[in-house]
């Protein structure tokens, strides 16, 4: 079975910075990829970013470019969200998700993991 886990969240003041990991187990090979998702008090689910974790090609959502950087670490079945120059419209829930193939949409992924809580004091 594939299995996430997210961790790495926690309360850090405008400006500062966190990063998120996501390890994923149950891939017999490096063919997936896997997403980060984030959903705040009242709002939808959106993306933030995605890497193929065979040939690394990204994605990063475009109010989040220059702030946020996607990356992996295959051998140790990891995937990092290094999240800086936070602001307090990125407080959400964080979640990591993996499917077979990059894409944008949560639906692509059907392999989700239990969010962790980022907070941005203001």
């Amino acid at each position: 079975d594939v299995q996430l886990q997210a961790s790495g969240g926690g309360l850090v003041q405008t400006g500062g910075s966190l990063r998120l990991s996501c390890v994923v187990s149950g891939f017999s090979s490096d063919d997936y990829a896997i997403a980060w998702f984030r959903q705040a008090p009242g709002k939808e689910r959106e993306a933030v970013s995605c890497i193929d974790a065979s040939d690394g090609h990204t994605y990063i959502a475009d109010t989040m470019k220059g702030r946020f950087t996607i990356s992996k670490d295959n051998a140790k079945k990891l995937v990092y969200l290094q999240m800086n120059r936070l602001k307090p419209e990125d407080t959400a829930v964080y979640y990591c998700a993996a499917g077979n193939y990059l894409a944008r949409m949560l639906n692509e992924y059907p392999y989700r993991g239990q969010g962790t809580l980022v907070t941005v004091s203001s």
